[in-house]
């Protein structure tokens, strides 16, 4: 899946966790809190819950990796509920001491895309600003999205409904947009299953930070490869931003422009063969 399916894909699961964040709260209700406040928090935890676990399944589901995708969707659902438990409570605290004024409560919302972004780029080792900054920028605009449907359509379900949609799609789409601008290097699966997958490597490196591994192992490697002739820790990657190096961890070996290599540093364009799949390294500077 290249890195524009993910937007996609961000966009439509979260709108999906949105949607099923509608009609939790339509059948349930959350009328047994008389107090305000705790019904707000209630179903802000329920409304973050259900955004932030589809938007964690994204990243495996786009990768077709499942342990990935429970690992990421029970994450960002875990502090997606936090930041709606919060976030939903403290739009409606900014929306009354701002007069009344809607877009007081995108504020609150930005809140809790900012923890669904954490969510989602730290379950990858990655940069945690970058998934914060697009949860923001998100939760921002679908919170103004949301606040827009509620007073454009006249019936309140119909409001809420399309609403909820619009903040779960823009959290996601915004986090996926984020990390699509700013990626300096990605691998593209140039043959084999996953053809045309893109893995950012933003995702998985840093500089300083734990290598990352390719292989057929859910269980052991961050790249996996669907190839019964991939190790399942096939080959290491190391580095950050432009500077990644790649060292074999096979008995098969690892080809770079098909050459085999002990170890090496990646540059633009170059192939590399694990198995029989082949992947091509790209680089933006």
């Amino acid at each position: 899946m290249t890195r524009l399916m993910r937007l996609y894909y961000y966009g439509v699961l979260g709108a999906i966790g949105g949607t099923i964040a509608w009609q939790i709260s339509n059948l349930v209700g959350l009328s047994f809190f008389t107090n305000v406040y705790l019904s707000e928090i209630a179903v802000g935890a329920m409304i973050g819950f259900c955004i932030g676990l589809l938007i964690g399944l994204a990243e495996g589901i786009s990768t077709r990796n499942p342990v990935v995708a429970m690992r990421a969707g029970l994450i960002s659902g875990g502090l997606g509920l936090v930041g709606g438990a919060i976030g939903l409570p403290l739009a409606e605290f900014l929306f009354q001491l701002a007069g009344g004024e809607a877009w007081a409560r995108s504020i609150g919302w930005g809140f809790f895309g900012m923890l669904i972004g954490l969510a989602c780029s730290a379950t990858a080792g990655s940069q945690v600003w970058k998934g914060a900054v697009g949860g923001i920028l998100g939760g921002i605009l679908g919170g103004l999205l949301l606040e827009s449907a509620r007073n454009w359509l006249s019936d309140p379900l119909l409001g809420k409904a399309a609403g909820l949609l619009l903040l779960g799609a823009s959290v996601g789409v915004f986090i996926a947009l984020i990390f699509f601008l700013l990626s300096k290097a990605w691998l593209q699966v140039a043959s084999g299953k996953l053809k045309g997958t893109e893995f950012i490597l933003d995702k998985f490196l840093r500089a300083e930070g734990p290598a990352a591994f390719i292989g057929s192992d859910a269980l052991k490697a961050d790249i996996v490869l669907p190839d019964p002739d991939v190790a399942p820790q096939h080959a290491m990657l190391k580095g950050a931003g432009t500077h990644i190096s790649i060292k074999d961890m096979s008995r098969e070996g690892t080809f770079v422009n098909n050459k085999k290599v002990e170890q090496g540093t990646l540059r633009n364009k170059q192939t590399i063969r694990v198995g029989n799949t082949q992947l091509v390294y790209f680089e933006k500077r």
